[in-house]
Order: C-alpha cells, then structure tokens, then sequence
C-alpha cells in the first residue's frame, strides 16, 4: 500500500468536500427562489484495502466518495401575496407543468406556483409551461385525462331563467275590502297595493312581472300576478296578462295562515305559490315551458303597504371579466353578468419517494426509476391543499447552511493537510538516499 496511497485518500477528500461546497453553495443561491427544495451532500466511505500484521489481517480505509445529493422536501413558509393565480401546496403534492413546444407530452412537477393566464387563456409558469388540470361536467366533477388548463377569455356564459322569486311584503290590514275581487282590466282600482320585479327568461332577455294583492275580506287577500300581453303568445301589447293567482289567508296576529291560504287546499311548500304552467309562453323563442315559484314572505300589519324586500334568482347573458383560482383548484371565471363558473380544476401529483425525483432546472422535477410513479388527483384526495394569494417560499436554512460551510472548509483544509503531510513523508523517504 505504502505512504503514497494516503495521497488519494486525501484528493478523494478534497473532492467529496469540493462537491459538498458546491451543494451548499446551490442551496445558498437559492434561498430566496420560490419553491426551491435544498440538497444535502451525504458522504460514504470507500473500498478499504486489506493488510496484514502480527495480528491478523486489519482494513486500512482508501479516502471517502460522494454516495449521494439529496433532495430536501420539507415544508417552506408560504408568502401572502396580491395575486389570485399565486398558489402554494401545502403536503407532498406538486403541481403538474408540461412544455407545450413537445406537445405536452411529458410532464413535469413543481412547487413553485407563480402562474398566470397568457395571451390565449392557459395557465402557464415564468417558463411558459402549461400547467395541467382537469375539466368539468355541468354537475362540477372533473373527468377526461390530464389537459392543459385553459380558458376561453371570449367565452360567453348562458343566461339563466328566474325559476324563484322571494316577495317580503307587507299589505295593510286596514285597507278596506273589495269583495268583488281582482279587474285585470282596470288593475289600480281592484287592488290595494301592487310590486313589480323584473324576470329573467332562458335567452336572458328581461320581463317586468307585477303582483296586485287586493283585500277580499277581513284577514284575506287575493293576489294576480300580471304580465304585459305584447310579450306573451296570443297577448296583446299594452294589456295585462295573467299568469298566476291565489288566495293569501291571516290569523290575528297579521301572520300567513299556511293551512288555509293557497286555492282551497294547504299548500305543499309553506307560502310558495307558482305561476300557471303554459302562461310565460315568451313570444322571442324562450323556452316555453317555464315556470316562476313565488315565495310570498307576506305580513298583514296595520301599517302601510311596502316592500322589505324582492330577490329573483335568473340572470342574463354574460362575458368574462376576471379568472381566478378558488381552494379547491378550480378555476372560476367571473362573468359581467355577475355569475361566477367553475371551467377547469387544477391536478396534483404525489410521489412515494419524492426525494429521488431529478430536478429539471426553473423549479422543475422530473419524474424518475427511484422516484416511483406519480399519483395524480385533486385536493381533497389525499394528494395536498391549495393556497391562494400565496407562494411557498424556499426551505434553505441560512444558518444551517453557514454551520456546514464551516465544517466542509475544515475538512477540505484538512485533506489539504493528509497531501502536503504525506508530500513531506515522500520527501523523507527520497533523502535517505543521501
């Protein structure tokens, strides 16, 4: 073996701590990159050679190698930020990212969640990657393979047709009856108080739809509910049209007697009256069949008739105005119409050995033979959550890092010292000769 093999175990040493600087010099360089997960450089010794001594046969070690680079994936702290599409997991998930130049036909992963919409509506990272997701069906559950997310920034949302409107009303009991009822033909002077909504049909056009509530009797009430006829089939413009009525009942106390009031006959939601079916037959194409439930929320007080309050559920036509990013991953566009739609959920991959995956530079990992196969779902699988309006800072310790900066010096120093050491030795050796 002889004193010149000392010489390579201390180059071998020089060498592993050459290799560690450089991993906590990485490490430092990017503890200010967003979602950098930092490495640790885990040394092991080498082969050692076998000699023999009065006492048997003793292992001299032949230096130290570089077994492996791990990947550290702990946690980092999230950062608040201003942005909607910020996004930051919280578990062992990663988000899914492909470069759409090779088709995106290998995907990615990655922590790092600084993603925005570009020109033509995919979410993509500072790269220029797609990121991945699923789409929707109408009931709001993803399905299909993984697609790039995207969103269609043209897109038109439909108009929705009032199926509900809530009327908070209260009519005055001391209005004197007209037991001869309701005049759709002279509609002011055959009621007491009357309110107007307008509703919405399914092309999003708009309809205005009054109530006339007429006192009949003592604790009773008739209610019409009138349309112009010029919007109707069949109607004439300018003249009302009918298209529901009932009968309103009071106990004493001026609250709506649910046992009584209806068309003789209790009602099976309690206050919920419904216009007639085939009445709203709109002459523009609307769909025909519709029908409008009307929750009258009445009280009979002695004080003067108004209305607390009237809400309808229908909506019209809409373009999109903003894309944001809920919880859950879903992307929702935010229509001018002021109806928000999910269009796409964002995926998550898990891996079994995450810190065997091979970083692909820009934040990126790819998928590799240790790593184990990904596992792909969406938050609420077990595969990690999403935060929005925030971005997961990265997990380098300074302080850490310094401490092995330190230790890594002082042993590169030292395996400087094993060569010049075993050089002086060598020199000894060579000078017997004189």
């Amino acid at each position: 073996m002889g004193v010149s093999s000392s010489l390579y175990s201390g180059v071998s040493g020089l060498n592993a701590n050459g290799n560690a600087m450089s991993v906590i010099g990485n490490n430092i360089a990017n503890a200010n990159t967003v979602g950098f997960k930092s490495s640790r450089a885990i040394f092991g010794d080498l082969l050692s050679s076998q000699i023999s001594g009065s006492g048997g046969i003793s292992q001299v070690g032949r230096g130290v190698g570089l077994s492996i680079v791990d990947n550290i994936f702990s946690q980092g702290t999230f950062e608040n930020t201003e942005t909607n599409t910020d996004l930051a997991v919280e578990g062992s998930g990663f988000f899914i990212v492909s470069d759409p130049t090779t088709g995106n036909s290998v995907n990615d992963y990655t922590r790092a969640g600084a993603f925005r919409f570009d020109a033509n509506g995919y979410l993509v990272n500072p790269e220029g990657y797609n990121v991945m997701g699923f789409q929707l069906d109408t009931n709001g559950n993803t399905y299909g393979d993984l697609v790039p997310v995207w969103a269609n920034t043209q897109s038109f949302t439909a108009a929705g047709p009032t199926a509900n409107i809530t009327l908070n009303t209260n009519i005055d009991s001391d209005s004197v009856a007209i037991p001869a009822g309701f005049d759709i033909n002279n509609p002011a002077a055959s009621s007491h108080y009357a309110t107007s909504i307008q509703v919405f049909d399914s092309l999003g056009s708009t309809h205005l739809m009054t109530t006339y509530f007429t006192k009949t009797a003592n604790q009773s009430w008739e209610w019409n509910t009138v349309v112009d006829g010029g919007e109707v089939t069949g109607g004439t413009a300018g003249t009302l049209e009918l298209v529901g009525e009932g009968v309103l009942n009071y106990d004493a106390s001026g609250n709506l007697d649910l046992t009584t009031s209806g068309t003789g006959n209790p009602l099976a939601t309690a206050g919920v009256f419904t216009t007639a079916a085939g009445t709203l037959d709109w002459v523009n194409g609307a769909v025909q069949t519709q029908q409008i439930s009307i929750d009258m929320q009445t009280t009979q007080y002695a004080s003067p008739s108004v209305v607390v309050s009237q809400e309808q559920d229908g909506y019209g036509t809409g373009t999109l105005v903003k894309l944001s990013i809920d919880e859950v991953g879903n992307i929702v566009g935010n229509f001018s119409n002021g109806t928000p739609r999910k269009l796409m959920r964002l995926a998550l991959a898990k891996f079994t050995n995450p810190g065997a995956l091979t970083k692909a530079g820009n934040n990126m990992f790819s998928e590799s033979g240790n790593s184990g196969p990904s596992t792909i779902g969406t938050v609420g699988s077990g595969v990690g959550n999403i935060f929005t309006n925030a971005l997961e800072l990265s997990n380098v310790d300074l302080a850490q890092e310094f401490v092995k900066m330190i230790t890594t010096q002082r042993g590169f120093s030292a395996n400087s010292k094993t060569i010049t050491t075993t050089d002086e030795m060598l020199a000894e050796v060579i000078s017997l000769k004189r």
